[in-house]
């Protein structure tokens, strides 16, 4: 039973921060990337950040210089610190780890920007 489970999301003003935490268990093998996705009504899914367990990090050009993607805790747990938020950034921010035998997705915690 493998499981991701995000936390760490919830409303904040223009300019805040928050981090995103993403936990994956039950994996029998390391996990190479895991992602970050955010989905709002009326946008395309977006994949805002990826991680590797060889410290490789990517961003959407729409949030780098704002985002910083981490791996900690053996890699089996993903980071997002969002910094400078808009409210474009508003939606729900789901990890993913796509790997050979399945391509596992947490339910995701939403993010909102407003006030």
């Amino acid at each position: 039973q493998v499981r991701l489970v995000e936390s760490g999301g919830g409303l904040v003003q223009p300019g805040g921060s928050l981090r995103l935490s993403c936990v994956a268990s039950g994996l029998p093998f390391n996990i190479g990337t895991m992602n970050w996705w955010r989905e709002a009504p009326g946008r395309q899914r977006e994949l805002v950040a990826s991680a590797t367990n060889g410290g490789n990090t990517n961003y959407a050009a729409s949030v780098k210089d704002r985002f910083t993607v981490t791996r900690g805790d053996g890699q089996n747990t993903v980071y997002l610190q969002m910094d400078r938020l808009r409210p474009e950034d508003t939606g729900v921010y789901r990890c993913n780890a796509p790997t050979m035998v399945g391509d596992y997705w947490g339910h995701g915690t939403q993010v909102t920007v407003s006030g």
